[in-house]
């Protein structure tokens, strides 16, 4: 692919001097410089993998209403607290 690219003094310093130094073309030296600046550092991803116990055979409980649980306990220990102010 054919572009133009606007490169800054000190960049264009870089790659003239990888040029001198390796004996390369214009175009080798800048595509060695993207292709590391692009690969540096990356390293691969493990995936995640979530951890899940067993909560027993048995669940009396529903966990679906769990939220609705909490605010009916929070709600009984606010008005028992109320009451014991009075």
């Amino acid at each position: 692919m054919r572009t133009t690219i606007t490169l800054e003094p000190d960049v264009q310093a870089l790659i003239r001097a990888a040029m001198k130094e390796r004996g390369i073309s214009f175009k080798e030296a800048l595509n060695s410089a993207v292709r590391a600046g692009l690969t540096q550092g990356r390293t691969k991803r493990r995936s995640f993998v979530q951890k899940s116990y067993s909560l027993g055979r048995d669940q009396n409980f529903r966990w679906d209403k769990a939220l609705e649980v909490a605010a009916a306990i929070e709600d009984e220990e606010l008005s028992r607290k109320f009451s014991l102010r009075k």
